[in-house]
């Protein structure tokens, strides 16, 4: 297996969601319907909505999975999850903890909070992520 190592840094906004948080998670909220921003080599469900998809041009429902870019569009990601919650669907969204964002503030507190306890190794990082993470549900 080929690591991309720029994808280990913080010279890039993919963060692929370390497997045993997932299915930690997964026993939380039960098992998840689709993965809404994702691609075939980070898809943690069977269906996904890659980059070509457009996730946030998509319908969203079921139980979601969402571990966005951490970028400049993360807001628009934090929208997304926040506006599809309701009629039945819940968001459980993996993102950095960046309490003085406006996408924090607008979004993220908006939902349920859970800060995650230590730094995550993301994908097949030796070094935990530069940042402390929290997972947020919308529903």
């Amino acid at each position: 297996m080929t690591i991309n190592k720029g994808l280990m840094t913080s010279a890039t906004d993919l963060w692929a969601t370390p497997q045993n948080f997932f299915d930690d998670l997964e026993k939380q909220y039960g098992k998840f319907d689709i993965d809404v921003c994702a691609d075939s080599s980070n898809a943690k469900c069977a269906k996904y909505f890659d980059k070509q998809m457009d996730g946030l041009k998509q319908t969203w429902a079921g139980k979601c999975w969402m571990n966005p870019p951490y970028g400049r569009e993360i807001g628009k990601w934090m929208k997304k999850a926040k506006e599809s919650a309701g009629n039945g669907t819940i968001v459980v969204c993996l993102v950095p903890a960046r309490t003085d964002t406006k996408w924090w503030h607008d979004y993220a507190a908006k939902g349920q909070i859970t800060f995650v306890r230590g730094r995550l190794k993301f994908g097949a990082s030796k070094n935990s992520a530069p940042f402390p993470s929290a997972v947020i549900v919308f529903s």
